[in-house]
């Protein structure tokens, strides 16, 4: 029988850490606070950002909310990153993404204090990662591929001399999860495939794990998975379900790997509760490391 990759579980064991440590941290006077920007109204960005905000007070963290509407100007979006960055309340923020498609993006996550940026997107955070292949790091790590390794060492499944498929570039995962599991404590082989990509169903035939971050429903197929693969799905499409009159979330992983795998993340419940982990345990680090200077 394949392992199920619980991520709510693991989640669940990590934020009760996290809870004794803020609790810690206030008997030293300490109190973390998590800030997030949300531009608009998406309901998927509604919808985490809420999710991130319950997750704050489960563990004893202080929540911040900016909200501004779906027409704010890039401006506008800039002073409230400014104001985030010089609020002495705020340990660490994020700023939602999607942002509005006249905004630039970048420049936004740019503009973000990098020792406040608990996403552990901001350019310096990702250039520290580039750096180090080995040893520790002391700035924040990409929420996602931190969550991923987090959840797959939890069920010791050893990465070291495998190979890795990750499917998708986005910045969110597809471009940091390689820095991550080429690092020498990992020690993976990564083969990254986007839409450019010749023969990328061969990739994924010969791989030992398969990160799934496309955003394309059911794009994975048994046929695509070698017998005892590991499968992480981290793609989320909203597809219509006639029968239910209603959208559902699909994984970019059809279900009918799921017999052949050794090991899968069920989606949802795998990586998307495992991403929200990581968020607040960069939060946390953040308070230790200030408490310590």
């Amino acid at each position: 029988m394949p392992i199920v990759l619980d991520g709510k579980s693991v989640a669940a064991q990590i934020k009760a850490d996290l809870g004794a440590r803020v609790a810690a941290l206030k008997e030293q006077g300490i109190q973390p606070g998590l800030g997030t920007l949300l531009v608009g109204n998406d309901p998927g960005s509604v919808k985490y950002v809420a999710g991130k905000h319950a997750d704050c007070a489960e563990v004893g963290i202080t929540s911040i909310r900016r909200d501004l509407p779906a027409g704010a100007t890039q401006s506008q979006i800039a002073q409230a990153i400014d104001e985030l960055n010089a609020d002495p309340a705020c340990t660490g923020f994020i700023v939602q993404l999607p942002l509005p498609a006249d905004v630039d993006e970048l420049s936004m996550i740019a503009r973000i204090d990098p020792g406040k940026d608990v996403d552990g997107m901001h350019p310096y955070n990702l250039g520290e990662l580039v750096l180090h292949t080995s040893g520790d790091i002391a700035t924040p790590l990409p929420c996602t591929p931190r969550g991923v390794l987090t959840l797959l060492d939890h069920y010791g499944i050893d990465l070291d001399g495998k190979e890795v498929c990750v499917l998708g570039r986005g910045i969110t995962i597809g471009r940091t999860i390689g820095l991550l599991l080429s690092r020498r404590s990992v020690n993976a082989t990564v083969t990254l495939c986007h839409t450019g990509t010749k023969d990328v169903h061969e990739h994924m035939r010969r791989a030992d794990v398969i990160i799934a971050a496309m955003g394309s429903a059911g794009f994975v197929k048994p046929d695509d998975v070698k017998p005892g693969a590991v499968l992480v799905d981290v793609g989320v499409s909203r597809v219509w379900d006639e029968q239910a009159g209603r959208y559902r979330i699909k994984g970019d992983v059809d279900k009918a790997c799921y017999d052949k795998a050794g090991a899968y993340t069920p989606n949802p419940g795998g990586v998307g509760p495992m991403t929200r982990a990581m968020l607040l345990a960069n939060v946390v680090e953040i308070a230790e490391r200030n408490a310590a200077r």
